[in-house]
């Protein structure tokens, strides 16, 4: 059985940047959890990352990224970049099904298992099941309001919510300030 688990949102926006995701998680057709955290703090708070897929893999993935950060403390683009060459060309990594948003005062990265680091332009990042939901909502509140990031980020995520039927209200929003 797959289990599906999640919409994750970031949005930068002045001087911050904020990352946010549901806490649902589903095992086929049945809620198996409401309340999970898929926001994690790395490098004492100086980065987040959020995971959408697999949570088994997702925490793999995590691992091993935090090692990365440990690696290259100053350098989240090689960090990333490094976590997704491992990832793409390790047998076992690239059996696991997952994404993450990573997230720095100054950076956002999308990391995907084909080798992906994707850098978004706007500043609004998405994945998971309601990523696109969340997106679509998110690009219209930072074009018509001026929101903080955090409160883009869980608007946005509460619209997802209401289509997508493997994301819940249940919302963890963290932010980061940014270095101007």
């Amino acid at each position: 059985m797959k289990s599906h688990s999640t919409t994750i949102l970031s949005v930068r926006r002045g001087g911050t940047v904020a990352i946010g995701g549901d806490g649902q998680v589903t095992l086929g057709s049945s809620i198996m959890k409401a309340d999970a955290s898929k926001i994690r703090k790395m490098l004492d708070g100086r980065v987040l990352t959020g995971f959408a897929g697999s949570v088994a893999d997702a925490f793999a993935l995590l691992e091993r990224f935090e090692g990365k950060l440990k690696d290259y403390p100053s350098n989240l683009l090689r960090a990333a970049t490094e976590l997704a060459k491992e990832w793409r060309t390790d047998r076992a990594l690239r059996k696991l099904e997952a994404m993450m948003i990573v997230v720095s005062e100054k950076d956002t990265f999308l990391l995907s298992g084909n080798g992906d680091v994707i850098q978004p332009t706007d500043g609004i990042c998405a994945i998971g099941s309601g990523g696109n939901f969340a997106m679509a909502a998110a690009k219209a509140l930072m074009q018509n309001t001026d929101l903080s990031p955090a409160e883009i980020v869980r608007k946005s995520l509460q619209i997802a919510a209401e289509i997508d039927i493997y994301t819940n209200t249940n919302i963890l929003v963290e932010e980061l300030p940014c270095r101007k």
